[in-house]
Formats: C-alpha cells, sequence, structure tokens
C-alpha cells in the first residue's frame, strides 16, 4: 500500500493548477478529521485546508452517529471553506457537497449516482458515501465552514455498518478495481472548489437543479423522522435554501432536520 506522503504527492499531481488552492494534512490516524479543524482551526491563508486520514479512532456522522471507516478501504476527509465576511449562515451546504462527490463520482466512470437528503450518496439506492458539516462560530472572524466527507472505495468482505441496510464501495460500483484514494480525493476537491465558488456567488438556488436531477426519492412516498417527530408525504425535492419539501395532505411542509427513508406502500410489509 502506497505511503501517505506518497498519496500526497499522488493527490497534488492530480489536482494541477488548483494544488496551490489547497493545503493537504495527510495523516496516518486522528481521532476525527472534522475535530482537527474544528479544535484547532487553521490561520486563514487564503487557501483551502484539507486533512486526510488513513484511520479515524472517532470518526463522526451526522446527530452523534459513529462514522466507520477500514483501513485502506476508505476514504475520510474534511475541508475548511471559509465565506466572505458578513455573509449569511450557509444554507444547503451539505446538498451542495452531495453535488460535488456525485459529480466526482460520475466523472470516475460510475453510473447511477443519487443523493438522499440531507447528506447521503447513493449508487442505486446503497450507500457509498457521507457528508457531516459543521459551521464554525463567528466571534468576529471570516464565516467558517467544516465539511467532513467519508467516501467507500474497497471495503472487506466482513464490513458491516449497523442500521444501514444498503452499502456499496467504488469497486462494486465501477466493477474493477478502483481508482487510487488520492485521485478520488484530487476529483472530489476539484468539483468542490468550482462548485462553492457558485455557491458563495449565487447560493444554493444556483444548484437546486443538480441536486434535483439526482434526487433518489422524487416523487416517491417517503417518511422522515426527526426527535420529535415522524412526518409522512411525498418527496418533492428541495428549496432554494435546501429545505426539504414533502408533499402531505395537509399541503408541502418544508423540513430542515430529519432523517428520510421510502415510505412503505399500502399492503406491503414495512
Amino acid at each position: 500500500m502506497r505511503s501517505h506522503t506518497e498519496a500526497r504527492r499522488e493527490l497534488e499531481r492530480a489536482i494541477g493548477a488548483l494544488a496551490d488552492s489547497f493545503v493537504i494534512d495527510w495523516r496516518v490516524e486522528c481521532a476525527s478529521t472534522n475535530s482537527v479543524l474544528t479544535d484547532a482551526t487553521p490561520a486563514d491563508d487564503g487557501r483551502v485546508h484539507v486533512v486526510v486520514a488513513e484511520r479515524q479512532t472517532a470518526g463522526r456522522g451526522r446527530r452523534g452517529r459513529q462514522w466507520l471507516s477500514w483501513d485502506g478501504a476508505s476514504l475520510t476527509f474534511s475541508t475548511l471553506w471559509r465565506f466572505a465576511p458578513g455573509a449569511p449562515v450557509p444554507a444547503g451546504l451539505s446538498l451542495v457537497a452531495g453535488i460535488a462527490v456525485a459529480r466526482a463520482l460520475e466523472q470516475l466512470g460510475v453510473q447511477g449516482v443519487q443523493l438522499k437528503w440531507p447528506n447521503d450518496v447513493l449508487v442505486h439506492g446503497d450507500k457509498l458515501a457521507g457528508i457531516l458539516v459543521e459551521l464554525l462560530p463567528g466571534r468576529g472572524r471570516t464565516p467558517a465552514a467544516v465539511i467532513g466527507i467519508g467516501i467507500n472505495v474497497d471495503l472487506p468482505a466482513h464490513a458491516e455498518v449497523p442500521d444501514q441496510e444498503g452499502v456499496t464501495d467504488l469497486a462494486r460500483a465501477l466493477q474493477a478495481p478502483p481508482p487510487a484514494r488520492s485521485l478520488v480525493l484530487a476529483s472530489v476537491l476539484v468539483e468542490l472548489q468550482r462548485l462553492l465558488e457558485t455557491y458563495a456567488a449565487a447560493g444554493f438556488a444556483a444548484l437546486r437543479g443538480a441536486w434535483q436531477q439526482r434526487n433518489a426519492f422524487a416523487d416517491l412516498p417517503v417518511r422522515i423522522c426527526s426527535d420529535t417527530d415522524t412526518l409522512e408525504g411525498i418527496c418533492s425535492g428541495v428549496d432554494d435554501d435546501g429545505a426539504l419539501l414533502l408533499r402531505t395532505e395537509a399541503g408541502t411542509r418544508r423540513v430542515l432536520v430529519g432523517d428520510v427513508s421510502l415510505r412503505p406502500l399500502p399492503g406491503a410489509k414495512a
């Protein structure tokens, strides 16, 4: 297996002309790549800081869940993105990151890429990648967000993810040996750079159509569970601020938080 030093050099070559826009910190191990950037936020030097880990001992997912990864089989990394001073709280940022991952996978040859609101990337219904966005408090600083991404590259046969019905990886999606993780990372970083420039200039509304095109549950009956409520309806897509639009008997509801799953059809087994 490549050393992380070799992988970092390969990554920089793959990014090409944009290499100077990033600071790459490729580590053998850390508790959480998101925590590295939130606990000791780098000074603003005009570049995007990226932390990649071969191994996470306490990887985090949404709503306090654990993010599982396997040595050499997963790509786990976090990026620090800063926004213009005085900019409003970023809305729909996890969806923008999802579009970037989806486009990178498609460029690598993956077919059937879908997006599940608000933070999962699927291939033919099975989860291939997840996203965790954490906003950093302002305190007079430039607004910033840490975007954590985990991608299954070539999972071992024994890999299991609790509470996740369908899981896949890049090797199965391509039906071939996957590209090096450094090349996958380069593709995602380039797409993030492009899309976040659009996002900073025009907001999520400018990218909403790209998300809708890949909506895994478009016009399907879904159930949305949060800590306080359960809603059911037809998934109508997302709003200009990234809220999920749910068509119910009482009208269209905007949903800002929750987990989405397909709702069993009448008479079907749950």
